[in-house]
């Protein structure tokens, strides 16, 4: 008989039951309320207990329709790299962490029924989760991506520069010489860089399908743990920005970059670089230690990425497999093209 028990939790019981640190911002209750609020569909948060105390938690999120059903971790269409399993065993052995692992794995799957054929699945899991066998050992397709992650816990910029590649650390110093100021703009500066992203993606003819309203209420609930840094030239035009979210450990690339050439000058490397400063610097970001790329999977930009030296860090795709999942890999290929073109104001 099971030693665990699964329940469903309320956002403020997962705020309780989330650990201070070993998670990403995207496992946040700001993060989670503003997924909740603009996805269309369910969200379900589980929770794993051994008695009264949480051993494991998963947010999971649930579309219908007439064709099947669509359980991910996270969304599609808001761009975020990966929420997933939080684990949290009450024992440090190897043992005990793969013993509740594959319970966790197994009420899961069996809560969700996840098994159907007419259930397609998709977790994006963090990089701290770090065994996903047990979803392999019930049928599932298990696959690495990856991101590039900057250390900077105690190091000195020069340090850290010193691992940069010599372009990246010519086009910094190039940028710094021109008269460009960057500054964090809050919520007024993200619609600047949310239609700065849209008006690119249009450019290209590709689809872009997070709306403005998901951006605004993550950046408003997130408060002083989201930062807006955004470039202006001398007359106050507009030239690239970011919107970085931060957990308790680690600064996010999240949202942003999409140009950023100023008197043929990268004008992005300096907003890097000045996130970089910040983390480094700033007494308010003190236990923030790690910088997260967010994504090292396209080939064209790990080009530029791996410049800053980072550390190539995994993570695990969970994805349903089979002959039986044409029907429900169908339904969430018609779900995200019904959220592709984008609700502006």
């Amino acid at each position: 008989m099971s030693q665990l028990r699964i329940e469903t939790l309320s956002l403020d019981e997962w705020g309780a039951a989330l650990p201070p640190s070993g998670t990403e911002v995207f496992h946040t209750p700001a993060v989670l309320a503003a997924i909740d609020e603009h996805f269309d569909g369910e969200m379900h948060l589980f929770g794993v207990f051994k008695g009264q105390e949480p051993v494991a938690l998963f947010p999971t999120f649930v579309r219908r329709n007439p064709l099947g059903r669509v359980v991910v971790s996270p969304p599609p269409s808001m761009a975020i790299p990966y929420i997933g399993p939080v684990m949290m065993p009450n024992s440090p052995k190897q043992s005990a962490y793969e013993s509740v692992n594959r319970e966790f794995a197994d009420l899961v799957v069996e809560e969700l029924g996840i098994r159907s054929n007419r259930t397609f699945v998709r977790l994006l899991c963090s990089p701290a989760y770090l065994d996903p066998r047990p979803f392999e050992w019930t049928g599932f397709a298990v696959k690495p991506s990856f991101t590039y992650r900057l250390d900077l816990d105690g190091r000195s910029l020069d340090e850290i520069q010193a691992q940069f590649s010599s372009s990246l650390r010519r086009e910094i110093r190039q940028a710094r010489e021109l008269d460009v100021t960057i500054a964090d703009e809050g919520l007024d500066g993200a619609r600047v860089v949310y239609d700065d992203v849209v008006s690119r993606y249009d450019e290209q003819d590709e689809p872009f399908g997070m709306p403005w309203e998901f951006v605004e209420s993550m950046v408003e609930n997130l408060g002083d743990r989201c930062r807006v840094y955004v470039a202006r030239d001398p007359d106050g035009e507009y030239l690239s920005g970011m919107i970085v979210p931060f957990s308790a450990e680690v600064g996010y690339f999240w949202l942003g970059g999409a140009r950023g050439q100023y008197d043929g000058v990268s004008i992005n490397s300096l907003l890097h670089w000045t996130i970089i400063e910040d983390i480094v610097e700033d007494e308010a970001l003190a236990s923030v230690t790690k910088y997260d790329l967010v994504g090292a999977n396209t080939e064209r930009l790990c080009n530029y990425k791996s410049k800053f030296g980072g550390e190539l860090v995994p993570y695990y795709v969970v994805e349903s497999t089979g002959v039986g999942m044409n029907l429900a890999k169908r339904t969430y290929q018609l779900l995200n093209k019904g959220s592709e073109r984008i609700a502006t104001k």
